[in-house]
């Protein structure tokens, strides 16, 4: 009983958290805006979104440059990561205490750590292995931002409108895969590593101002409980959920064979088969985000999503498809139509991803959930450094093909142990 009275205590103080807040007229399309709390965030989320793509392509041509080994900069991608096995615990924290909290102190840890390296900068000595340091110590915290923004917006948006609100909240990133990286190496091409990073601490405070606008929500006491016990009721909740299992997995798998050829290894890409400079990087980073930008505003507004687990197992084996294409051709051209594909894909597979574990799960598993979900991050920097040493052995042309089969074959193979997960 009393954990009853705590889940409908919890479910009524959201209800009237929502009706207090949706008082602003939209259109159909822009429902999640109609609440001033998602408004706050989704702007901080946006310049969030544009400074972390600002560092990536920095910091990441930075390392490649200056090392020359794509092993090195597969390793400096993964650190982006290296937190993932702490998102659990920021999970339960964040089930415990004010999420929007933690969220501002997760975006003040980047802003100093972008002003370290902003301060290096300035006195022109900046190293890799100062770039590895510091952004080692960020990928401590970043994974979970993730987890603490998407349980922030299952807090404060009803369900209905919990697909519009996570297809605009997914374009947060993809946008700033477009201007953000387009930002970034025009600065850092022109004016330098020093000039580039002031834009990027200006934007992590920012960021930090917003989110002080989102609406607080207490979270409800615990009962004597202690954080190692909610964690494994965490566990234990999800164990029992064959759906959320499956998800789990799939998640695991798009990050593993997914992400690393997109995201941390395609500078190898631009540069060793498409002979690109670091302006032509951002031009791919630009394209790939354009798909996925279309894909995450056609799902947010025209997209009517029945059936979300098979748009999001149709939609992975297509982008494994494309990423086994992605190293066979040598012409840019061809290579922008890929990898704008790949974005489109990305989207129509992650989003009805997020959208599907927020709803099946109970509101006070939340945090913990989103937490565990973003272990499957971890396979993020296991397949990068998995590519990289891949690359320097047999080359990019058939290291997408080995990371397009495996993705395409497993997918298939997940979906067939946990069956039931398609009658979802």
């Amino acid at each position: 009983m009393p954990a009853l009275r705590r889940r409908l205590s919890v479910a009524a103080r959201s209800a009237e958290h929502r009706l207090n807040y949706s008082t602003v007229r939209l259109p159909k399309f822009l429902s999640a805006f109609r609440i001033q709390s998602y408004r706050f965030q989704w702007g901080s989320d946006l310049l969030n979104s544009w400074a972390f793509e600002m560092e990536t392509l920095i910091l990441g041509w930075f390392v490649l440059v200056t090392t020359d080994s794509p092993f090195l900069l597969a390793a400096f991608a993964a650190l982006t990561f290296s937190g993932t096995l702490l998102s659990p615990f920021f999970g339960v924290l964040a089930d415990r205490v004010d999420r929007r909290a933690i969220l501002i102190i997760l975006r003040l840890i980047y802003g100093a750590l972008a002003s370290a390296i902003l301060l290096l900068a300035l006195v022109g000595t900046v190293q890799p292995w100062q770039v590895f340091v510091i952004s080692g110590i960020a990928g401590l915290v970043r994974p979970s931002d993730f987890a603490v923004k998407f349980a922030l917006i299952a807090d404060t948006v009803p369900t209905r409108d919990l697909h519009n609100a996570m297809g605009f909240s997914r374009a947060t990133m993809d946008s700033a895969r477009i201007f953000g990286a387009l930002l970034g190496a025009g600065l850092f091409s022109t004016l330098g590593i020093g000039a580039a990073y002031g834009a990027v601490v200006g934007l992590y405070l920012a960021s930090v101002l917003l989110a002080w606008r989102i609406t607080p929500i207490p979270r409800q006491p615990t009962e004597n409980s202690r954080p190692w016990t909610d964690l494994k009721l965490g566990f234990s909740y999800i164990r029992r959920n064959e759906t959320i299992v499956a998800i789990m997995a799939l998640a695991f798998l798009a990050n593993f064979t997914g992400f690393p050829m997109i995201r941390g290894l395609l500078p190898a890409l631009a540069r060793d088969v498409y002979a690109m400079d670091e302006t032509g990087l951002a031009q791919l980073i630009a394209l790939l985000a354009m798909g996925a930008l279309l894909g995450s505003l056609a799902t947010a507004t025209v997209l009517r999503v029945t059936k979300p687990v098979r748009m999001m197992v149709i939609w992975l084996v297509i982008w494994h498809l494309f990423i086994l294409l992605l190293g066979l051709f040598s012409i840019p051209m061809v290579a922008g139509v890929v990898i704008t594909v790949i974005g489109l894909a990305q989207s129509f597979a992650m989003i009805p991803m997020s959208v599907l574990l927020l709803k099946i799960t109970d509101e006070v598993y939340r945090g913990r959930v989103s937490g565990v979900r973003m272990l499957a991050v971890y396979g993020m920097p296991m397949g990068l450094l998995t590519g990289g040493a891949l690359i320097e052995w047999i080359g990019v042309p058939a290291t997408t093909v080995i990371f397009g089969l495996t993705g395409i074959l497993t997918t298939l193979v997940i979906v067939a142990r946990w069956r039931t997960i398609l009658t979802t």
